[in-house]
């Protein structure tokens, strides 16, 4: 399991029983996360809680704010990284901590380069890796379906200052807009995604990540670059495993671009205990072996 210990404004301070108890920079949240399934908990009930999110019975759920103080919106940082955070629907703050790994990497990617790289992020959410890439000056695409993700994702530029850095914002289908990037002849050195288990594009289009995710990767294979560095892919999805997406690269970056394969899951440590709340897992394809440390 990869993690990271310098994320210093959040943590988790206890979980059990399919909820977590987290500090998000002073703001106390308890969510559910279904990889909970132990009872025993590890510290005091008596934690000051500012909201909880409490799943309904027929589906969905919704936030309980407890602390009347709390405001709509507030930031968190990781080393000089700042994102915006928001209480979303169905328990999302908009940002997932565990993927400071991947942050850390791509940016030691694109440092030990030494030449400009053009970078493509799919299913782009808030942009937290698109502004990894963007804070070592690479040119960045950010691709979602979603104007409200994408909205959010400049807020996030703007907040790290790089609102004059080469990014290009795209409301759009994932799979029609690699299908026109074929088209066009535009090519990239990295390539990002994080799919949705299942999702709607911009026009309605339907995704379903067991039925698309191998088409979608063979279709990105025709827009990377003549030197590509890097091709990572993460995923939430619980019918998938680490092996499912590492197998998808051999089969498809890996036959055209010779380099190096590796996959494992993500996840947290909680605060003063040996627990690890695992968090999803990755697959990646890397040119070389870089001097990444996490």
């Amino acid at each position: 399991m990869k993690t990271v210990h310098d994320f210093k404004e959040y943590q988790i301070i206890d979980m059990a029983s399919g909820m977590k108890l987290e500090s998000w920079n002073g703001v106390i949240l308890r969510r559910p996360d279904p990889q909970i399934i132990w009872t025993d908990k590890q510290t005091s009930e008596k934690h000051r809680i500012d909201a909880y999110y409490e799943r309904s019975s027929s589906g969905g759920g919704s936030w309980h704010i407890q602390n009347p103080d709390l405001k709509d919106s507030w930031t968190v940082h990781y080393r000089d990284l700042v994102f915006g955070l928001k209480l979303m629907g169905f328990k999302h703050t908009g940002l997932f901590p565990e993927q400071a790994y991947n942050w850390n990497l791509i940016r030691t990617k694109i440092k030990d380069s030494k030449r400009p790289l053009k970078v493509l992020n799919l299913f782009a959410y808030t942009g937290a890796a698109s502004i990894a890439a963007l804070k070592e000056g690479a040119s960045v695409v950010h691709v979602d379906s979603s104007r409200g993700m994408i909205d959010w994702a400049k807020e996030n530029v703007k907040l790290n200052h790089l609102e004059d850095r080469n990014i290009r914002f795209l409301v759009d289908d994932v799979v029609k807009f690699v299908k026109r990037e074929i088209r066009r002849g535009n090519k990239y050195d990295i390539i990002l995604m994080d799919p949705p288990s299942f999702g709607r594009g911009s026009r309605n289009e339907v995704w379903n990540i067991e039925k698309d995710l191998y088409a979608l990767i063979q279709d990105c294979v025709e827009i990377l670059s003549d030197q590509p560095v890097l091709f990572l892919v993460n995923s939430y999805s619980t019918g998938l495993s680490k092996t499912i997406l590492e197998n998808i690269l051999r089969l498809t970056v890996n036959k055209k671009y010779p380099g190096f394969l590796s996959s494992d899951e993500l996840g947290i440590q909680m605060q003063d205990s040996p627990l690890y709340l695992p968090c999803g897992i990755y697959a990646r394809w890397e040119s070389e072996l870089s001097s990444f440390e996490h």
